[in-house]
């Protein structure tokens, strides 16, 4: 097992609802306040700041307030762990092709020059 399994788990378990996953696709363009990410959502104010803080808590986002106004980003590199994790779980057979497509792409390359 991986030493980051505990940092895999949370990321994973603040990521298994739509609507977190949802709010980390809006905060992949650019930070938004929250008022402004909560708007899609058909859910009262505190039920939506629960998600923010499952994602807050997980180390996904953070979030700084300006006054009455809270702005949330999401963590540079918060979702690594999971990229990486998934990595490791590929198999043999699939970093084979993987290779592959590098090396046809490679010989198409040199081909058309």
């Amino acid at each position: 097992m991986p030493k980051y399994r505990d940092e895999v788990d949370v990321v994973l378990r603040a990521l298994a609802d739509p609507t977190r996953r949802a709010v980390v696709e809006r905060l992949a363009k650019s930070p938004a306040v929250v008022s402004e990410l909560a708007e899609p959502f058909a859910m009262a104010l505190p039920s939506f700041m629960q998600h923010l803080s499952a994602l807050e808590s997980a180390g996904v986002i953070s979030s700084k307030k300006h006054g009455r106004v809270r702005t949330v980003s999401l963590v540079p590199g918060a979702l690594d762990v999971v990229q990486l994790w998934l990595g490791e779980q590929r198999t043999p057979a699939e970093r084979q092709a993987d290779d592959l497509g590098v090396y046809l792409s490679r010989t198409a390359r040199r081909r058309s020059s």
